[in-house]
């Protein structure tokens, strides 16, 4: 192979070269921009469900989803009221007496 012969494909191989790195570059920035717009969407979507109002409550006398366990002091016996009424019902009675509320248990 000739100087001249090698000078032109060294030529050849700097401009690929040239034109992978110009690629490459292309495809970091389109890499990103379509990064920084899935993460603005979806920021854009939990704004959306935070913004939403809260729904109105249920009009009085309609029952409600509650969750609360109530125990007997006198015998132990456990109650768990799933719906009432109101919000903040009235403990049963018991063995003559209230019952106790219980502390939720994280399940």
């Amino acid at each position: 192979m000739t100087a001249a012969g090698m000078a032109a494909t060294f030529d050849v191989m700097a401009a690929d070269v040239v034109l992978a790195s110009a690629l490459g570059t292309a495809f970091k920035a389109l890499a990103a921009a379509l990064g920084g717009l899935a993460i603005l969407w979806l920021g854009v979507m939990i704004l959306r469900v935070l913004a939403q109002p809260q729904p109105e409550p249920p009009p009085p006398g309609e029952l409600r989803k509650v969750r609360i366990t109530y125990r007997c002091s006198l015998c132990g016996t456990e109650v768990r009221m799933t719906i009432a009424p109101m919000e903040d019902p009235e403990p049963p009675r018991h063995c003559g007496d209230e019952m106790s509320v219980m502390a939720p248990i994280e399940e």
